[in-house]
């Protein structure tokens, strides 16, 4: 919806109407043929895809450069634009980034925190770590599931920055906050960064550090804001005031500083809920730096019918110098009907009354062009923003993030518009180089070169159809909602063209074990469906299969055309067999656990033997319990299955390779087992005898996805793993070398391009999908240029 009237409690009534009333919407133009693009990098590696369809957060705007904007996401990548949103470029420090600050003397000066505080002198191209000193640097922890990092000191791990501020007169200058594990310590630096002394501590957390620019350079006043109070420095006393009535914490807070001076403006949400008619929590405001506070949402409450459900108010972001100016992301707000309203509320009078900027009730707003996401997903998959970020210098230029998209207004809110995708023709999209999504592969069309498909989690299967320079939804016809989530693995018949197979499943991220911590995978939802017009539509195929959430289907391509063998894993199901093509599915169980087995990957040699790789269930240290994966193999086409023995140790297997000219040879992709310090028993594993013995020849890596072998020259392998790296063998495993240019934190698995030789695309858990020479690029610019961290493994 448009902007409506301003209301407030002297105008509700007229306000309100105006409110609900609708404003002229944006004239519908044609699309223009766009070029396809990616993102820009500094090597020969691009990122494809649709672009978003994964949680984005911080959008943060230089205060130089408004075409300088920084976003992150939950799955370790960053990204930055230099001109608005048009071409992004992602970077990775290791982990997720938790803020960014841009130096307010320095245009090219950038912070980020991530696993440690890093700081960029060249606009983000490359990133040298700040805190801690690169030589206190002992090593880096990767204890969980996922591989995350933890930087290791002489002193044991290194304290999280928290919050950070930089002197708006003097970038050596710096105020952080430091998660000690016993307090949160504030401390100042007067060279950038290189020592540092204490200033005071604190008890529970720290949010965000402001400095008074008018304030004395050799006394500065600050702000510094905590769970949910603020506390102030001025002339050398600190106070601290009080929390907003029935407040303990907040959801979300910002401030800035009046145009015409005055003391800081703090904006502040909390979680609401409702006692009658009157609203706990909800949207705050201090005038005065924090000493008091006001509600600013009485209006709107006012305006609300009842019952009503307790509204959300999850992201609120101002001006840094004009503080009047704040927008706030809404959700569950029921205005005069019966529906149920999200988006963006905006204020100019300090929240003394707000208008809906974006309004959403189950139709797309007019005023919202947001890419394929609403498009395909429906309005409200996105949900209203994340996190907010406002341009310090002007507050009509402002940006959302939420659960898919990167939203941009130029012009306060009035209308929104997608700079994560382009499109490039009808209902097709290509990246704008702004990539949250996981993908598990990328599948050709044996029949038509430039057809190609990614299996995705959340986003399910897309499809191009002209060899990847834009991409479509490849699920609209024929595929239950309940299974549109992920797509796990596409298969080809080799003799019929159109025709192909698909898993899917409404869970995703297996095999990861945060996926059954809180839901029994008996209960996942799901199958096998199968199209025969290449994707355009489809059939689903459940005769024989419950609801499962289906991981892979596999071809015998020596069984007749008219009657294909197909075999597909139900995580937690086990395995199903079909012997006509996908009409009727038979479980085939026979040696394998009794209870929920973890069915993940196939593989079969030329002979017809097959094998099983179930997940592993527990994410700790034991070994030798029910918890255990395992590999299983079967000699009679699944009509029994044997265990194979794996090293004392090795419980994680994740993927199995066999060498295409020696089936005895098999490659195991194992995910290590994590400990207080480090993982172990992971990497990639060698057996010649077909499963009988087997031997470690990848170490480095303790978290590897898939091994792959390059169809033109099986010497050449390639495996992915979440240690930031892809890696080449060319002596058929015996030794690896990094991938130079490819960086994302957690890979998945590597699919040589068999339309280009050489080239290889990279399947990613959170950045999409990577392509790129499959020998690496000598000359990639690393995003990470510190010597302790460049070459971490």
């Amino acid at each position: 919806m448009a902007a409506s009237s301003l209301f407030s409690g002297a105008t509700l009534i007229t306000g309100l109407a105006l409110l609900l009333g609708l404003a002229p919407p944006m004239t519908p133009q044609p699309a223009p043929a766009e070029q396809p693009r990616s993102g820009p990098r500094h090597d020969a590696w691009k990122v494809i895809g649709p672009g978003g369809g994964g949680a984005q957060f911080l959008p943060t705007i230089s205060p130089h450069d408004p075409n300088r904007v920084l976003v992150s996401c939950d799955m370790t990548g960053s990204y930055i634009t230099h001109d608005g949103g048009e071409t992004w470029r992602m970077f990775n420090l290791r982990g997720r980034a938790r803020f960014f600050v841009f130096d307010p003397v320095e245009p090219d000066t950038i912070y980020a925190q991530s696993i440690g505080l890093w700081r960029s002198t060249d606009a983000g191209a490359t990133w040298d770590l700040v805190y801690p000193r690169p030589e206190a640097v002992l090593g880096v922890e990767m204890p969980d599931d996922h591989a995350s990092e933890r930087i290791i000191t002489p002193t044991g791990t290194a304290e999280a920055v928290l919050a950070l501020a930089v002197d708006p007169a003097n970038s050596q200058r710096l105020y952080a906050a430091f998660n000690t594990g016993r307090s949160i310590a504030l401390r100042a630096s007067e060279n950038s960064g290189l020592t540092w002394a204490e200033v005071r501590e604190f008890q529970g957390a720290v949010r965000a550090i402001y400095i008074d620019p008018s304030s004395p350079p050799e006394d500065r006043t600050l702000y510094v804001v905590l769970a949910g109070t603020v506390a102030t420095r001025e002339a050398g006393q600190w106070r601290t005031g009080p929390a907003p009535p029935g407040v303990e914490s907040f959801a979300d807070v910002s401030a800035g500083f009046p145009r015409d001076g005055g003391p800081l403006v703090v904006y502040a949400v909390a979680a609401a809920s409702w006692s009658g008619e009157t609203l706990s929590g909800g949207i705050f405001v201090s005038d005065d730096g924090g000493g008091s506070w006001r509600s600013a949402h009485d209006s709107l409450v006012a305006a609300m019918r009842h019952p009503a459900p307790a509204p959300r108010f999850p992201a609120i972001a101002t001006s840094l110098h004009h503080a009047s100016v704040a927008y706030v992301s809404a959700g569950n707000i029921r205005l005069g009907s019966d529906e149920v309203s999200l988006g963006v509320l905006k204020t100019e009078d300090a929240g003394r009354s707000w208008k809906f900027v974006w309004r959403e009730a189950g139709v797309k707003s007019p005023h919202v062009d947001d890419g394929w996401i609403s498009e395909r997903l429906g309005p409200g998959w996105g949900s209203h923003p994340l996190d907010l970020g406002v341009s310090p210098r002007d507050p009509e230029l402002c940006y959302g993030t939420d659960y898919g998209r990167t939203l941009k207004s130029s012009d306060g809110g009035q209308t929104w518009r997608a700079v994560y995708t382009v499109r490039a023709g009808e209902r097709a999209y290509t990246s704008r180089g702004l990539d949250v999504t996981t993908a598990y592969g990328v599948h050709h069309d044996p029949f038509d070169a430039r057809r190609i498909f990614i299996s995705y989690t959340d986003i399910g299967l897309f499809r191009s159809e002209d060899g990847g320079a834009s991409w479509t939804s490849s699920t609209l016809n024929g595929i239950p909602r309940i299974w549109l989530n992920t797509t796990y693995w596409v298969e080809f018949d080799p003799d019929v063209r159109g025709r192909m197979w698909a898993a899917m499943a409404r869970n995703h991220d297996l095999p990861r074990p945060k996926m059954w911590r809180t839901l029994s995978p008996s209960a996942y939802q799901g199958g096998v469906a199968r199209s025969d017009d290449g994707g355009q539509s489809w059939v689903t195929l459940t005769n024989g299969m419950p609801e499962t959430a289906a991981t892979h289907v596999l071809l015998d391509r020596r069984s007749p055309a008219h009657a294909r063998v197909l075999y597909a894993t139900g995580f937690g199901r086990g395995v199903y067999k079909s012997v006509d093509g996908g009409e009727t599915w038979v479980q085939k169980n026979a040696g394998l656990p009794e209870k929920e087995p973890f069915a993940w990957r196939l593989a079969q040699d030329p002979e017809g033997i097959l094998y099983l790789v179930v997940a592993r269930r527990s994410e700790n240290a034991t070994v030798g319990t029910s918890g255990d994966g395992a590999l299983y193999r079967s000699r009679d086409g699944a009509e029994s299955w044997e265990k194979l023995p794996l090293p004392f140790g090795l419980n994680g297997p994740n993927g199995l390779t066999i060498d295409p000219r020696d089936p005895k040879r098999l490659y195991l992709s194992a995910w290590g087992r994590s400990t207080p310090r480090v993982a172990s028993d992971g990497g990639i594993w060698l057996s010649s005898d077909g499963g009988g013995t087997w031997r470690v020849v990848h170490t480095v890596d303790q978290h590897v996805y898939d091994v792959t072998v390059d169809p033109e020259n099986p010497d050449v392998l390639y495996a992915c793993g979440f240690h930031s790296s892809v890696w080449r063998s060319t002596d058929r495993g015996e030794t690896w070398s990094r991938i130079r240019g490819y960086n994302f934190k957690w890979g998945h698995r590597v699919v040589p391009d068999p339309v280009h030789p050489g080239m290889i695309y990279v399947t990613t858990f959170g950045g999409s999908v990577w392509h790129g020479p499959g020998a690496g690029d000598p000359d990639a610019v690393e995003d990470i240029v510190t010597p302790q961290l460049r070459h971490h493994r």
